[in-house]
């Protein structure tokens, strides 16, 4: 009599760019080489400094190999895993918009389910949209401006067609979340959409992705083909293409990406007229960041009244941190509005690596401010931020230790946005470009104590002049700079 074959043990490991930089790629080929072993790819968790990961099923839950090498393989498994339940990074998340990562196979659309959507079709628009603004869901971009009026504005506009954008141009240093769920979940980003061109009357969409991120377009080009064939898009009277970016930062912005769009250079456009009222080609337009997309589903299958208990009292839901630079656990973090950022840096990020002394964080960006230890007490909240001077923007936190310059640190800002700018408004063509010649003085000892005050005339000067937030939030690195870390400025005059 034939013993029957041993069951196949299956193992999973993340199809994400950052868990492949790290290795993950190599260590599945090996897995793949082992008898009875079945390798699955998904999303990653975003436990970055835990990759390679391969994890398997337990009668007590997912159990991972945490920072596995090629080389370990063939005995890995005479290895005991661990819990994810005992990885406090993951366990003390509060998950939601990324709740699948790590489980899901990133283009199995039928273990998607499209429920949201389910839900959204039997809504009316005016029912979709009174969801979405009671939730006072606030744009994850930047901006922080209610998505609900934003769409409420392009479905009252009579002009037809209507368009909705979902801008991947996700360029922040630090910044991964949007690439994420590219990659990781791209059919939670169309059903966002489906959603949101229900709600406006749109029968065409658009996802900007950035050139630097060849795996995303790859993934969501393959899920739009698979939603078409499948009748998911067809089913919705709404079909979706990707546009690839060039690699300008500015193209972030919202009009500039329009530009992009229509094949034109991208520069900044004049507000008014808004995209919502005449954007794409003239034609009402919703621009929403991925994240924020993103977050439409769980509103629409929970309700407005789940969001709302999330949260701050301005900032509702959940924000998708990304940390990076001097962390001993970088990752992404998706956690309610509300924590301080020292909750954020020490009690997920690990706090520093050892040997290391904190001196700031940047969070929002390259634009963003840079907060000494005394604001690490600042809350995780739109509002909150912007009272301290700074902002939230995409998420990113950078942290920077007590080897940096923040002289350099605040040139090397200023200089990427004399690079970035589109030269369209003279503010920030001429002054970040002014700006940076002065801290370059600064930098080889040449520069006055009357150029310190220049400088600050520069930063309120674009501050207040200039057309978009490129160059209206430019100086707030070299401002608070200045403010929080004068001895790196004065031992150099």
């Amino acid at each position: 009599m034939i013993a029957p074959a041993a069951k196949p043990q299956t193992v999973y490991v993340a199809d994400d760019s950052t868990a492949i930089a790290a290795g993950a790629n190599r260590v599945a080929a090996e897995l793949s080489r082992l008898p009875n072993v079945r390798v699955v790819r998904t999303s990653s968790r975003g436990a970055f400094f835990l990759e390679p990961m391969v994890e398997v099923d337990t009668p007590q839950g997912r159990a991972a190999y945490l920072n596995v090498q090629p080389r370990e393989v063939p005995g890995l498994f005479r290895k005991k895993p661990v819990p994810l339940a005992r990885i406090p990074f993951l366990a003390k998340q509060t998950r939601y918009t990324f709740a699948r990562f790590g489980e899901n196979e990133p283009l199995d659309l039928a273990g998607y389910g499209f429920r949201a959507w389910q839900k959204a079709r039997e809504m009316s628009p005016q029912q979709i949209l009174a969801e979405i603004k009671r939730a006072n869901l606030r744009g994850r971009g930047g901006a922080a401006f209610p998505a609900g009026i934003k769409w409420q504005t392009t479905a009252d506009t009579p002009t037809e067609p209507k368009y909705i954008v979902a801008n991947a141009d996700e360029g922040d240093p630090g910044t991964y979340a949007d690439r994420m769920i590219l990659e990781g979940e791209p059919y939670r980003l169309l059903e966002g959409m489906m959603i949101a061109a229900r709600a406006v009357g749109a029968r065409q969409g658009y996802i900007y992705i950035r050139s630097e991120y060849p795996a995303a377009i790859q993934k969501m080009r393959a899920a739009i083909a698979q939603a078409r064939e499948f009748g998911v898009l067809s089913e919705s009277q709404f079909d979706v293409d990707v546009v690839v970016g060039a690699g300008a930062y500015i193209c972030g912005e919202e009009t500039a990406l329009l530009e992009s769009i229509e094949g034109k250079r991208g520069m900044v456009r004049y507000k008014p007229p808004f995209p919502a009222v005449e954007g794409l080609w003239g034609k009402p337009t919703v621009i929403n960041n991925v994240i924020t997309l993103a977050t439409v589903p769980d509103i629409i299958l929970r309700g407005a009244d789940w969001h709302l208990s999330l949260g701050t009292e301005t900032s509702k839901g959940t924000m998708p941190l990304q940390l990076a630079g001097q962390i001993r656990q970088p990752g992404l973090v998706e956690v309610p509005f509300g924590l301080t950022l020292e909750e954020v840096i020490y009690d997920f990020g690990g706090g520093l690596p050892r040997g290391c002394r904190f001196k700031a964080v940047q969070v929002g960006g390259p634009l963003g401010a840079l907060f000494p230890a005394r604001l690490l007490n600042t809350r995780i909240c739109f509002d909150a931020l912007a009272k301290a001077g700074g902002i939230l923007g995409h998420g990113g936190i950078v942290v920077y230790d007590d080897q940096t310059d923040m002289v350099q640190l605040a040139h090397h800002f200023m200089e990427f946005t004399a690079n970035e700018s589109c030269g369209k408004c003279t503010p920030c063509r001429i002054g970040s470009t002014r700006a940076s010649e002065l801290l370059q003085a600064v930098l080889d000892g040449d520069a006055v104590p009357e150029d310190i005050a220049l400088l600050r005339e520069l930063g309120d000067t674009m501050k207040n002049g200039s057309l978009c937030g490129l160059g209206a939030m430019a100086p707030a690195p070299v401002l608070t700079a200045l403010e929080y870390f004068p001895n790196d400025f004065g031992r150099r005059l």
